[in-house]
């Protein structure tokens, strides 16, 4: 059994202008110890499935159904009080810009301290020697005096090292990381890569890594799964992924990626362009969520939803068209 399971994940959100549909039937599951990456443009879905597993949309508006399962635990039937104790003891999440996750007026130790507090019951001493801990885990110097500032005082690479500290400070057997890299530079972000590859190795905890950079993607995930326009179009190993991609917006994502010395070799560096726009999430789309955009768009596409079916092993696809490499299992 997988350590998490979601089946038929649906988040929608009602609007005066509608219902918007910004999860719409997506399952995927991830074993422990493996990072599951999740990729797609801006407002595909991707932080919206990372908070609906963690229950952190506000209902109403928002709408959760489907299935959410941690280690054979159902958490859409968990009560509130349920999940604020699952919430940073078996499932945590760093959120994607740490300038605004933070709280300016707290204390770094302040906020780290009280998460250790509220969820291994530790005392005040002992939450504090929990941080520093915590601190040195991740790389950061002098942490007796990094717990008395605030986050202003920090760079923005310190800043996402706390908040993977607080996200891992009592041991999840699950992390979220909601584009972790985002508005760091290159050395910065090789520098949290690195950490959470051995943070991950030491802790043996499961990793949904979300990002539209598929070079992170290519570094440290194992599996890929691709969401466009709230659904999941394709899913496979890394490797098999970036060699073989099936679903024409996958081959898309891949073709907008620059690579490295192609001008040099003489070939055309021209990145791929994918017409057209993400169509409007609240509207019932009858066919394929690709069609509009879609070079090889037939009238079958624009009729029926293509079916997630297995296109070779261990790679599924969404696409009436795709190539079939053995039979379904």
């Amino acid at each position: 059994m997988a350590l998490l399971e979601v089946e038929n994940l649906q988040t929608h959100f009602r609007t005066p202008s509608g219902i918007n549909r910004a999860v719409d039937g997506v399952s995927f599951s991830v074993n422990a110890g493996e990072t599951l990456a999740i990729v797609g443009e801006s407002g595909c879905g991707k932080s919206v499935t990372a908070m609906s597993i963690l229950r952190l949309i506000p209902e109403p508006p928002g709408k959760i159904a489907g299935s959410i399962r941690l280690n054979g635990r159902d958490l859409l039937n968990a009560s509130a009080r349920e999940m604020r104790a699952i919430r940073g003891n078996d499932i945590s999440m760093i959120f994607q810009e740490p300038m605004t996750s933070l709280n300016p007026v707290l204390t770094i130790g302040r906020q780290l301290t009280e998460t250790i507090r509220q969820h291994a019951r530790l005392g005040a001493k002992a939450a504090t020697d929990r941080a520093m801990e915590m601190l040195q885990l991740v790389g950061i110097p002098e942490p007796g005096r990094r717990l008395a500032e605030y986050r202003h005082q920090l760079s923005g690479g310190m800043r996402q090292r706390i908040m993977i500290a607080i996200a891992l400070a009592c041991d999840p057997k699950v992390l979220i990381a909601d584009e972790p890299t985002t508005a760091l530079d290159v050395t910065i972000q090789a520098q949290i890569l690195d950490l959470m590859r051995d943070l991950k190795a030491r802790t043996g905890a499961a990793v949904v890594l979300i990002t539209h950079d598929l070079g992170v993607v290519a570094e440290v995930a194992e599996r890929v799964m691709v969401m466009y326009a709230g659904r999941k179009v394709e899913e496979a190993g890394v490797g098999d992924l970036f060699r073989s991609a099936r679903h024409p917006y996958t081959k898309g994502l891949l073709g907008a990626v620059p690579k490295l010395g192609a001008s040099l070799a003489g070939a055309d560096t021209r990145l791929v362009e994918i017409p057209g726009l993400v169509p409007s999430l609240k509207n019932r789309i009858a066919g394929c969520v690709f069609a509009d955009r879609c070079a090889s768009v037939t009238n079958v596409c624009r009729s029926v939803a293509p079916a997630l079916e297995l296109k070779a092993a261990g790679h599924l696809v969404a696409c009436h068209h795709a190539r079939r490499e053995v039979a379904a299992a």
